[in-house]
C-alpha cells in the first residue's frame, strides 16, 4: 500500500512538473508574440508618415494610405493574418512608388524615416525569429513522449508559426531599401 501511494505520489508530482512547463512556454510564447505586436504597431505608425512625405511625387499614394489605414485598422481589430499580408503588400506597393523618384530619395525627412523603417524592420525580423523559436520548443514539448500525455489531457494546443506569404517579394523590397 505504501508503494502504491509512493508511485502515485511521484506521478502527481511528474504531472505538475510537465503541467507547470507547458504552461511557461506558452506563457513565453504568447510574450513573444506581444513584442511582435509591438514592433507590428511602431511600423504602422511610421508607414503614413512615410505615405505623407511621399505626397506630391506620385499620383495614386492617397490609395495606398487609405489601403494601409484599412489594413492596419483590420488588423488591429482582429489580429488575423490576412489583413498583415495585405498591409505587407501595400507596405510593398509604396517601396515600389519611392524607388521611381529619386528626388525623394534624397529627402532628408525621407531619408529619417527610411532608416527608422528599416530599424523597425530588422527587430520586427528578430522578434519573428523569437516567437517561431519559442513557438517550435512549445510544440516540440506538446509532441514528445511524455508530455504529449498530459498535453492531451489538459487541452494544450499547439501554437501557430510566424510566416508571411510574400516572403520572397517582402525580401527583394528590403534589400532595395537598404
Amino acid at each position: 500500500m505504501i508503494i502504491l501511494a509512493l508511485i502515485l505520489a511521484i506521478l502527481i508530482i511528474f504531472v505538475i512538473i510537465e503541467y507547470n512547463s507547458m504552461v511557461k512556454l506558452k506563457k513565453q510564447m504568447n510574450n513573444s508574440y506581444s513584442v511582435i505586436d509591438v514592433y507590428l504597431q511602431k511600423r504602422f505608425d511610421l508607414i503614413p508618415n512615410l505615405v505623407e512625405v511621399t505626397k506630391g511625387y506620385a499620383n495614386y499614394e492617397k490609395d495606398i494610405l487609405t489601403k494601409i489605414t484599412e489594413y492596419r485598422t483590420s488588423y488591429n481589430q482582429n489580429k488575423d493574418k490576412d489583413s498583415l499580408n495585405k498591409l505587407n503588400d501595400e507596405y510593398n506597393n509604396l517601396m515600389l512608388v519611392i524607388e521611381n523618384y529619386p528626388d525623394l530619395k534624397a529627402s532628408e525627412q525621407f531619408l529619417k524615416l527610411q532608416k527608422s523603417l528599416i530599424k523597425v524592420e530588422n527587430e520586427l525580423q528578430a522578434a519573428r525569429r523569437i516567437y517561431n523559436t519559442d513557438t517550435t520548443k512549445y510544440n516540440t514539448k506538446l509532441n514528445v513522449f511524455p508530455s504529449n500525455i498530459i498535453a492531451k489531457l489538459f487541452g494544450f494546443k499547439e501554437g501557430e508559426l510566424f510566416e508571411l506569404e510574400d516572403r520572397a517579394v517582402q525580401g527583394e523590397n528590403e534589400k532595395a531599401d537598404i
